[in-house]
């Protein structure tokens, strides 16, 4: 009997991760279509093409060596790389291909495939119109299949050291994946500038609103439904007492978050739709009905009470998801007008701000709680989140992408010319780009005419 009910439950699990992911998927095509619909007429290609070639990039590099980081990587610095536990995780490993005695690593590598997608996408957004194709490229690389697994091996694996030293607690990747990449768009723009015409000569910020609202608002639904398949694949559908070691007891089969601690689907059901409402209306009272920031202000809501909403109770995630948006969109504004930081779509505010503060508020909410159900493990505190969110929106985020940044701009690599940003990233074949450069000079030499006047 016991080993029927085993079989049953791996094909679940199979079944179970391989739905999540096609439902995840949505959040890639919302990307898409949101970020075309943010972006100017004249690039719209470009910026359907860079989200699109992410894809197979991120991909091949992640079953290469994303995917055995995970594995590897818990413990380190604080211990040594663990080359046996990575070792199935190989891209030559028996488990990482056809096996009939396998049934769970390609859809559970595929579930974390998409997480990097995701964190590629949201550095895709706060850049468009002005990044080389081939900068963004390397940088989608870098924190979809270095950076941010790195991160999940440390906080959101159930041997991980922040989990274990720190009782870091993120269930459903306020830091692990939005606060990293927010902080890594941020590390970006502050080496890419602003787009041309975005501030006045005194500094002020001008509006660019989105070309296509109508494609921003289908873009922001299909992220909101494939959230709600993310935070699925977050999950371990089901699974029995000796699986983790005996430390839930009695003999209830039950879901668990990514740490193996028991939660539900029903609870997270509850806190998502929650965390979603509070953010949206919050976010339109805030923003006086603007549907960018409102629709921006939901996905704030979900992601700031995403590390707690194993464990929250749906007041309280509605409550934070609101208090998220609000900040989310005060801190864009703040950001943009003292710091002259041009941030597209807001992503650094909705991914990075809002996850950063998602996790330091958990800290607070879920204080003394188990961070894990295994035995001298620390429970979660303020100071292990804050110092958790300073690790995955500062180390591991802003960091490498001002420093990768500034690489490539020293070698001419990372900004296009003004004339190319003027005429539109579409046009620009290499005929379009010299009879681009023509025209900008005959313009700057027509004005000199003028004034010489």
């Amino acid at each position: 009997m016991g080993s029927n009910i085993d079989a049953l439950t791996t094909i679940f699990t199979e079944f179970y991760y391989f739905v999540t992911v096609v439902f995840m998927f949505f959040i890639h095509i919302g990307f898409c279509v949101y970020e075309v619909g943010a972006a100017r007429r004249r690039n719209h290609m470009h910026t359907l093409m860079k989200n699109t070639m992410l894809i197979p990039l991120v991909t091949v590099t992640f079953f290469f060596f994303g995917w055995w980081i995970y594995f590897a990587l818990p413990n380190f610095p604080f211990g040594a790389i663990d080359f046996a536990a990575g070792a199935p995780y190989t891209p030559w490993a028996e488990t990482m291909g056809t096996n009939l005695g396998d049934h769970l690593t390609g859809v559970f590598w595929a579930a974390f495939l998409l997480f990097s997608w995701t964190a590629a996408s949201i550095v895709s957004g706060a850049c468009i119109e002005r990044i080389k194709t081939s900068a963004f490229l390397i940088h989608a690389v870098l924190i979809g299949s270095v950076f941010w697994i790195i991160d999940a091996a440390w906080g959101w694996h159930f041997g991980g050291w922040m989990v274990k030293y720190l009782g870091y607690h993120d269930a459903y990747a306020s830091g692990v994946i939005h606060a990293i990449a927010g902080g890594y768009a941020l590390g970006i723009l502050m080496v890419l500038g602003p787009r041309l015409g975005k501030f006045a000569k005194d500094g002020t910020p001008r509006d660019i609103p989105p070309h296509n609202p109508w494609l921003v608002t289908i873009g922001f639904f299909l992220i909101y439904a494939g959230f709600w398949g993310f935070y699925a694949a977050c999950n371990v559908p089901i699974i029995s007492p000796e699986v983790i070691g005996g430390e839930i007891t009695g003999v209830t089969w039950t879901a668990t978050n990514i740490y193996l601690a028991p939660t539900t689907l029903s609870a997270i059901t509850f806190n998502f739709l929650m965390s979603l409402s509070g953010g949206l209306m919050v976010a339109y009272l805030v923003s006086k009905g603007d549907a960018f920031w409102t629709y921006s202000g939901g996905l704030a809501g979900i992601i700031t009470a995403s590390a707690g909403n194993d464990l929250y109770h749906p007041i309280q995630a509605m409550l934070i998801g609101g208090f998220g948006a609000y900040c989310a969109f005060k801190l864009h504004g703040y950001v943009e007008r003292r710091f002259k930081i041009d941030d597209a779509v807001g992503a650094v505010a909705v991914h990075g701000y809002a996850g950063f503060i998602g996790v330091v508020i958990c800290g607070f909410m879920l204080w003394g709680a188990p961070s894990s159900p295994f035995e001298g493990y620390a429970s979660i505190s303020p100071w292990g989140q804050l110092i958790g969110a300073i690790i995955m929106f500062g180390l591991l985020g802003f960091l490498p992408g001002y420093l990768v940044s500034k690489l490539l701009q020293s070698r001419g690599m990372l900004r296009i010319s003004p004339a190319v940003e003027i005429r539109g990233l579409d046009a620009m074949t290499n005929e379009a780009y010299e009879h681009a450069i023509a025209d900008v000079q005959a313009a700057e030499k027509a004005i000199m005419n003028e004034q010489s006047k």
